[in-house]
């Protein structure tokens, strides 16, 4: 192994809220749920691992500064320490260790001792094992791979989307499973269902479900909000009249003002997506007027009818 205090990127003499703070950020940046398909982000992972280890035990710390132990932890020579008769028995510990330290029995994965292990519980909650194998025998952690991912695809209807119905989800496993959307969620959107992917012998891996809105053959999506054209009569338009129209939360009547011209926009409030914060958008209601084809009788009103209005003047044509 490297040299700790270059691994973590701290000068000889630093502090141990430094030692820290520099672990902290290496284990957040090469996690193994962040980087699971990144080895050499599990190298660096468990490199600082190791750096931190020495460096948070003060005398392991102390040992290596003084060049008794090198960056793996073992001795520089049979006699570090002190060597034979430099105090009472071996290297002047009682109980005689001859090479001048406790010896902790090894498990086969990273033994922590009450270092790293307990910033893992501050990190990333509970001590839980950065490779999805739980706390090994003897403090340490196993380094058994997770099982893959799974990938899906899922189409949530639009209205559904709009009101983030709950959605089931099949499994490849053949179970199903009930998917809460997110609000403000957009097209695109990923959700990781933790555990629910392939089993490894680390655990298994997740379910990665990939959100899409489908198209409605009334319905726009427009950022938050949702427009929609309303036909309406002449008769309507001209006199005013209330119209019943579709929303995604179930039907509403708008009230068309008389002289209504075809082209003006309605907004009903609160009849859009879902937002992040709790509220929602609004629904954009385009009134289009409808005139009969081969209508007799209109065109004979037009005819004696005159609208001398110049309509286009701002066109400046």
């Amino acid at each position: 192994m490297r040299d700790p205090y270059q691994v973590l990127g701290v000068a000889r003499g630093a502090s141990d809220a430094d030692i820290k703070k520099a672990y902290r950020k290496l284990a957040k940046e090469n996690h193994p749920d962040r980087n699971a398909d990144n080895p050499k982000k599990l190298e660096l992972f468990k490199e600082a691992n190791s750096a931190y280890e020495m460096l948070s035990d003060p005398e392991k710390k102390g040992r290596f500064d003084r060049g008794e132990i090198g960056p793996d932890g073992n001795p520089t020579s049979p006699f570090a320490g002190g060597g034979f008769g430099g105090g009472s028995g071996y290297g002047g510990r009682p109980g005689g260790d001859p090479f001048g330290q406790a010896r902790r029995p090894q498990s086969g994965g990273f033994d922590f001792a009450g270092g790293a292990d307990d910033l893992f519980s501050e990190l990333f909650g509970g001590g839980r094992s950065p490779f999805g194998g739980g706390a090994a025998p003897g403090g340490g952690f196993r380094t058994q791979p997770k099982g893959a991912d799974v990938g899906y695809r899922l189409t949530v209807p639009f209205e559904e989307a709009a009101n983030l119905t709950p959605q089931r989800v099949t499994l490849r496993d053949g179970k199903t499973v009930e998917l809460k959307l997110p609000a403000g969620f957009e097209p695109g959107r990923q959700l990781r269902m933790a555990g629910r992917g392939e089993a490894g012998p680390g655990g298994n891996g997740d379910a990665l479900v990939t959100l899409e809105i489908g198209r409605h053959r009334l319905f726009v999506r427009d950022g938050d909000d949702i427009r929609i054209d309303v036909p309406v009569t002449l008769v309507e338009a001209v006199k005013g009249a209330k119209v019943r129209l579709p929303t995604v939360t179930g039907a509403v009547t708008l009230t068309l003002p008389p002289a209504t011209p075809s082209g003006k926009v309605f907004r009903l409030k609160g009849r859009g997506f879902s937002r992040a914060d709790g509220s929602r958008g609004d629904q954009l209601v385009t009134v289009q007027i409808d005139l009969p084809a081969g209508d007799k009788a209109l065109e004979s009103f037009v005819e004696s009818w005159s609208d001398t209005r110049e309509v286009r003047r701002e066109l400046g044509v």
